[in-house]
């Protein structure tokens, strides 16, 4: 292991041109907007409330906290009763499970970002012997159409989900959930609407990734034996018939 690895440190020689064309301009560019993409979601958090009223009594703010993975239903928030002269609460949760999508789209992200860190590591230290044979080429060029595909897939279905989480977590939305509401006599006020900017522009750059990792496909098809120069003509037929032998 150790001579495995002396020889492959000694392989390493660092250019830094492949930055300055397109092979690695546009692999720091994915870098960074995998980034963008899973950063937007991962740390997200947010609320969406509501104004309650009992009869004959004070307004009661209710706000309902949510946060990525959006698990919905795993976030309880309080209610008043509105039942006699107390001021009992009870427990009410979110409705929908978006975990899939968001952690869907935040995995591609992950994985993209790492993959870019290893595809720069080799086109910086190891081009040589990167362009020496074809399977690296070829191999890059099928991981990068994937991760265009996984792009593609994963930013629809998290483009999906969060338009169903706006809906879901609309306060006007909230106020027809909450049986307090359904009381006659009592009064609910819808809230402001979730802030959720981040997540619109995670969508965003996802799909910016797909733009990225389809158009990159070309530039690594360029290295791929499948794309060859055309070969210029033979000299010798250039001008006209061959003459055939002396005598004949």
């Amino acid at each position: 292991m150790e001579a495995v690895g002396q020889k492959i440190m000694s392989q390493f020689k660092l250019e830094l041109s492949p930055l300055k064309e397109p092979l690695g301009f546009i692999r720091v560019l994915q870098w960074v907007f995998s980034i963008f993409a899973f950063a937007t979601v991962g740390g997200y958090s947010g609320s969406t409330g509501i104004s309650v009223q009992c009869e004959g009594g004070g307004v009661q703010e209710v706000t309902a906290y949510f946060s990525y993975p959006f698990r919905l239903p795993t976030y309880p928030y309080q209610v008043p009763r509105c039942q006699g002269n107390g001021t009992a609460w009870v427990d009410a949760y979110l409705v929908g499970d978006f975990s899939s999508s968001a952690e869907f789209f935040v995995c591609v992200g992950v994985f993209g970002f790492l993959y870019c860190i290893a595809t720069l590591v080799l086109y910086l230290g190891y081009l040589h012997a990167y362009r020496e044979k074809n399977r690296g080429p070829v191999l890059d060029l099928v991981l990068t159409g994937a991760f265009a595909f996984l792009w593609l897939v994963s930013s629809s279905a998290w483009g999906k989900g969060l338009t169903d989480i706006k809906t879901v977590t609309s306060p006007s939305v909230l106020v027809g959930l909450i049986d307090t509401c359904k009381v006659a006599g009592n009064k609910c006020v819808p809230g402001a609407l979730p802030s959720v900017g981040r997540l619109n522009a995670s969508v965003i750059f996802g799909f910016l990734n797909l733009i990225l990792w389809g158009g990159n496909c070309w530039f690594i098809y360029k290295e791929t034996p499948f794309h060859k120069p055309a070969n210029a003509p033979a000299g010798g037929e250039e001008g006209g018939e061959v003459s055939s032998p002396s005598g004949k």
